[in-house]
């Protein structure tokens, strides 16, 4: 599994890759040292090999969308090891558009659980790979921000750039 890290207006962000895809991506820190220390924790038991072609296109569209050029990022990602649970649930924050948000309990519903909203809430807390699985669309039922993996400051500006808040 390859690793980058690198410096944005927003602050330095990190990206893991494998062959098969994206494995991970850690949002915005102050230092470099914080995302590298992410970045040991991710799991390198993808399909391994030489992620180096996803690296560089995860940069350029990271870098694109943190200074509001795109919109939607669609890149490959690998999510092997993952639970199921949770993979329903990314692919249902990957329907959410850009500039929209939903509630833990729309994600609920349309995976067909409508009583798990706080799994759903786990699921999103536990999403490797941010920003492609756009989790920071989720909010709570009462309108709330409710939780986000990069801090809710983070939240905040992500919608901002959207236009949401």
């Amino acid at each position: 599994m390859n690793r980058n890290v690198f410096r944005t207006k927003w602050g330095w962000v990190g990206v893991a890759a494998s062959s098969r895809g994206v494995r991970a991506i850690v949002l915005p820190k102050q230092t470099r040292r914080a995302v590298e220390r992410v970045l040991s924790s991710v799991s390198s038991n993808g399909t391994g090999g030489n992620g180096t072609i996803h690296l560089k296109a995860a940069r350029a569209a990271l870098e694109a969308y943190l200074n509001g050029k795109v919109r939607h990022v669609n890149l490959p990602l690998d999510l092997e090891g993952q639970p199921r649970f949770r993979r329903k649930v990314w692919e249902v924050l990957q329907t959410i558009p850009y500039g929209r948000v939903r509630s833990y309990g729309w994600v609920a519903r349309k995976i067909g659980k409508p009583k798990a909203a706080r799994a759903v809430g786990g699921a999103c807390g536990a999403n490797p790979v941010p920003l492609l699985v756009p989790c920071h669309r989720v909010i709570a039922g009462d309108g709330s921000l409710g939780g986000f993996s990069g801090g809710l400051g983070v939240k905040k500006r992500l919608l901002k750039l959207e236009g949401t808040i």
